[in-house]
């Protein structure tokens, strides 16, 4: 076996998503050296991976990165990839909130940064976005603990709740909440016409339409979305359009093939009966705030990203943008309607005279670690 090269690692199912962690220091310095070697681990590109550990899914082909700290306000550096399937690519234009919620259990756990119980404050430095989430992690015996009682929806049973607080995040691509300075504009998409949009930036860009405005009821499952190509077509030329409004990308095709993930885009419309495509349970549209449903990696999220779900939170808490007006200005405690279940996050915001200030945003996630030990290559 003198040809063949280990490089540790371990897989977490982390919220909704599952990741395979690498440590920083066990990857080569060179970004494209480094980028071959993650391909090679996932067996990209491939439509089946089949000779690597991803999943053949845009939720389970996911990198996370963790190194030591490279700012004195943070624990620890974390890294995220969105890891191509059939494409050569790790995109790490942006961060995924479901997979950040597996850093601090993973840096505790790792010994990288000290157990405190009960609970552990885990300051992680998102080298994607430049910002710092804060991870409150219930620890037990010098380990992060697994067992509990709390539920997340899109998961089976329950597990040790793990509090995830992006406040740190505004502006987390553009450097400003509302990218254009406006709660509303109005896209000229080729082929449809006027749409109008609230394009947000907290945890990661998003834009935000309206389901009806689409011909859409904003219940549809994820079968159903991505069985339309139309459809697909459509959504992702909104989110290329935006992508180029706010500067990260040259044109509609450089968003598609060199930031498929990010900026996302979500349909929302008010609060509705609908029946949780994973369950069958029926979740009662007094049960949510509004329905939203995301896409990523232009496919519908079979969930409601981590991130997706901050930047919809404080976009609901915006007085005036698309997704406020159907959610009628809820509580602290917006409720997100989506594919699976329900989603809750607390959003705190204060406007200093034109600013906005996001103060806090939280939302509950579980996390559980399924495998470690080598991936050989």
């Amino acid at each position: 076996m003198s040809d063949i090269q280990r490089i540790g690692c371990a897989i977490l199912r982390a919220g909704t998503s599952k990741g395979i962690f690498l440590k920083e220091n066990d990857l080569p310095d060179d970004p494209r050296e480094r980028d071959q070697k993650i391909m090679e681990i996932f067996g990209s590109p491939d439509v089946r991976q089949i000779d690597g550990l991803g999943g053949a899914d845009p939720l389970t082909s996911k990198v996370a990165i963790i190194g030591p700290p490279s700012r004195p306000d943070a624990d620890v550096d974390y890294t995220f990839g969105q890891v191509g399937i059939t494409e050569p690519l790790v995109d790490y234009s942006g961060n995924c909130g479901n997979i950040s919620s597996g850093v601090g259990p993973f840096a505790i756990d790792e010994g990288l940064v000290r157990a405190v119980e009960p609970v552990t404050r885990v300051r992680i430095n998102n080298t994607n976005t430049g910002k710092i989430l804060v991870a409150e992690v219930p620890v037990r015996n010098g380990k992060a603990m697994v067992v509990g009682d709390y539920k997340i929806d899109g998961v089976p049973g329950a597990g040790a709740k793990i509090i995830m607080d992006f406040a740190g995040t505004a502006g987390a691509a553009t450097g400003k909440i509302l990218p254009t300075g406006n709660l509303v504009d109005v896209l000229d998409i080729a082929g449809f016409g006027k749409l109008e949009a609230s394009i947000v930036d907290v945890a990661n860009p998003m834009v935000f339409v309206r389901a009806g405005d689409l011909g859409l009821t904003g219940i549809e499952t994820p079968s159903e979305i991505n069985g339309d190509k139309k459809m697909l077509a459509l959504l992702e030329q909104i989110r290329g359009k935006t992508a180029v409004i706010i500067g990260m990308a040259k044109n509609e095709a450089d968003a598609l093939h060199r930031s498929p993930a990010f900026p996302m885009i979500a349909f929302v419309s008010g609060p509705q009966d609908y029946v949780a495509f994973t369950t069958g349970n029926k979740i009662k549209a007094g049960q949510v705030d509004l329905v939203a449903r995301l896409m990523y990696m232009q496919v519908m999220h079979k969930t409601y990203a981590g991130t997706g779900t901050t930047c919809t939170g404080a976009a609901a808490r915006l007085p005036g943008t698309i997704v406020n007006k159907l959610a009628g200005m809820p509580s602290s405690l917006v409720r997100i309607g989506h594919p699976a279940g329900v989603i809750d996050i607390e959003i705190k915001v204060r406007t200093e005279g034109h600013e906005v200030r996001l103060e806090r945003a939280a939302f509950g996630r579980t996390a559980r670690r399924l495998m470690d030990g080598y991936v050989y290559l």
